[in-house]
């Protein structure tokens, strides 16, 4: 009980660190929907997903070798080859959607219509709340392969992700408030889901065993992604900084 009990604590922890990106999706995601809707369109989304991510959890512990079985190849072009699974299908269709939905919100945040105010595209709730427990269970898959390579024990699994998911509802919320008040960070984190993109794409291109022109696609790493992160962070708090200096000596020779 106590080893159980201690995976379970590696577990949560597992999960909030690898829920970073998909927290932030939620967040960006529900400002889709109408303003008055936002906050249990998050609860709902969230709610479903744990619902959903222990139901992959139990299929995935009984049918995981389905999911590494080989489903097709490509191997009668000349300058591209790979062998898909579902697993690398999940991951690279999540990857593309993600870096499809991060430029077409960096290219609606830059594009002012006549009043300076960014554009933005409403849809309706349910259909957000669609879109949350989709990527949640993309993103859920990584994680939870993770988790098994921990513990086989299920109720310990599902416990984690129960758990991580209340987390996550209570801080979808916060973060939701921070993006609503401090614009300029939304487009850093436009740009940290479009890493998350990149990072899914060359995962599931990995797992695919994809290649162009004989040349091999490589993982990013969880190193890497959390430090060019980390750039960015410091990046875009260095130029609010000089920005918010330059305004006041504006002012001041005004």
């Amino acid at each position: 009980m106590a080893e159980n009990i201690l995976t379970l604590f590696m577990l949560i922890l597992l999960q909030a660190v690898l829920g970073f990106d998909n927290l932030l999706y939620i967040s960006l995601e529900s400002k889709r929907a109408p303003l008055e809707d936002q906050a249990r369109v998050r609860k709902i989304g969230i709610g479903i997903a744990i619902v959903l991510r222990i139901i992959l959890l139990y299929v995935l512990v009984h049918l995981i070798q389905y999911f590494q079985d080989p489903l097709f190849e490509i191997s009668n072009i000349s300058w591209m080859e790979g062998s898909f699974n579902g697993h690398s299908l999940i991951v690279l269709f999540g990857g593309i959607f993600i870096l499809y939905t991060a430029v077409k919100e960096i290219f609606h945040l830059v594009y002012l219509e006549e009043h300076g105010e960014a554009k933005t595209e409403k849809t309706s709730s349910t259909k957000v709340i669609v879109m949350i427990v989709l990527m949640n269970i993309i993103f859920s898959f990584d994680s939870i392969l993770s988790a098994m390579a921990l513990t086989d024990v299920f109720w310990v699994m599902a416990t984690a992700i129960v758990i991580s998911g209340i987390m996550m509802m209570w801080l979808s919320n916060g973060v939701s408030k921070f993006l609503a008040k401090n614009r300029l960070y939304e487009i850093l984190g436009l740009f940290i889901l479009f890493l998350v993109g990149v990072m899914l794409i060359s995962e599931g291109g990995h797992l695919a065993h994809l290649s162009f022109f004989g040349n091999h696609i490589t993982p990013m790493s969880k190193t890497t992604f959390y430090f060019v992160i980390f750039i960015l962070v410091v990046v875009d708090i260095v130029q609010g900084r000089f920005q918010k200096k330059i305004l006041k000596e504006a002012n001041k020779e005004g």
